[in-house]
């Protein structure tokens, strides 16, 4: 059974559509996804997140544990300070990717995908035994709420006193947000600016309502997973299991630059990513935009002169671009005549670089 999230009785009486996700049940929307998608575009969106996992690692060697853990240099992280990065196994193969907040000189939150958190916990505990760090998972204890958009500042600021303007991206500040304490993140997987919103299970109802009601003036939108879908593919977002999983490493993903190999001390996974950083993928992960309306999805094949050359890791229509758009890895080299096979047919696509949406600054 799909497990409810502490927001499960305000989305349905928003009339959302629940489904499982990640053994999570969530909203995939409300009413029109490309109404909520367009509302993160050009006003804000609300967002429950709260099947994201939360693992703190604490202790004098909590930095150090990290370091160990994970292929980022996380213990020259500021407090304050919030940064991307990687679990690997021994091959460099990716378990997850993460973002690890440190909220102390002694204190990380490490965030991870509803999937893997679990996971994510135990590789955690396992790799830390030898420093003086616990590793706790604190999933349980919160919700997480998002507000995205260029409108998310002004809408959050009329409920908090928190330095806003002097948080800056990839940054953590606690501070009360409507009388509660919360953390409030400025991340986000939909390419506008926002906030992510830590907060105590008890106090997300109350919180959701709050920035329903501030957000009113300013077109805030509740919005689901197929609208966070759209947006993150648009921002040349990975996904878990799309465009990461255990049999590729950061570097077949385009994201080597996670890879802290300066940093002191070794790390799971280091000799294999060693052995890989300097060679030339085989295949490269590139945005395909479709020059006909048929959508390419995730698993189907893409050729050049109707030889596989690839396969799709994800696809949607862009309400951006107002074209079927999609994530694929292509053999290094391929650029020219492609075309995504959709059900035998050979539909053509034009290759581009990622992402396929920036916001203005």
């Amino acid at each position: 059974m799909s497990r409810p999230t502490p927001l499960r009785d305000v989305h349905q009486s928003l009339g959302a559509t629940l489904t499982d996700f990640a053994g999570w049940l969530l909203p995939v929307r409300y009413g029109s996804e490309s109404a909520e998608h367009r509302a993160v575009r050009e006003a804000a969106g609300l967002f429950d997140l709260s099947h994201m996992g939360e693992i703190f690692v604490t202790g004098p060697q909590a930095g150090q544990a990290l370091d160990h853990a994970l292929v980022g240099h996380l213990s020259a992280l500021a407090v304050g300070r919030a940064r991307y990065t990687m679990i690997v196994n021994e091959r460099g193969g990716v378990l997850d990717d993460l973002i690890v907040y440190r909220l102390g000189d002694e204190e990380f939150m490490v965030v991870a995908n509803a999937a893997n958190y679990r996971d994510v916990a135990r590789e955690l505990q396992e790799r830390g035994k030898a420093y003086d760090a616990a590793v706790e998972d604190r999933s349980d204890r919160y919700a997480l709420i998002a507000v995205q958009g260029p409108h998310a500042q002004r809408i959050l600021a009329t409920l908090t006193d928190a330095d806003l303007d002097g948080l800056k991206y990839y940054a953590g500040l606690p501070a009360l947000v409507d009388g509660r304490e919360a953390l409030i993140a400025r991340t986000g997987y939909t390419g506008e600016d926002g906030f992510e919103l830590f907060v105590a299970n008890q106090d997300a109802v109350p919180l959701w309502h709050a920035l329903t009601a501030a957000g009113e003036p300013h077109g805030l939108r509740p919005a689901g997973l197929s609208a966070r879908d759209t947006l993150r593919l648009e921002a040349g977002m990975p996904l878990y299991g799309n465009e990461l999983s255990a049999e590729l490493t950061p570097f077949d993903a385009g994201l080597g630059r996670v890879v802290k190999f300066d940093k002191p001390g070794d790390f799971v996974g280091r000799s294999a990513l060693e052995a890989v950083k300097d060679d030339q993928p085989r295949r490269r992960l590139v945005g395909l935009v479709a020059r006909g309306r048929r959508v390419p999805r995730h698993g189907y094949p893409v050729t050049q002169d109707g030889a596989v050359v690839g396969e799709v890791t994800s696809g949607a229509p862009s309400q951006t671009l107002g074209k079927p758009i999609a994530m694929a890895y292509v053999d290094a080299g391929v650029s020219t005549g492609l075309a995504v096979d959709i059900r035998g047919s050979h539909e053509p696509v034009d290759l581009v670089e990622l992402p396929f949406y920036r916001r203005k600054k």
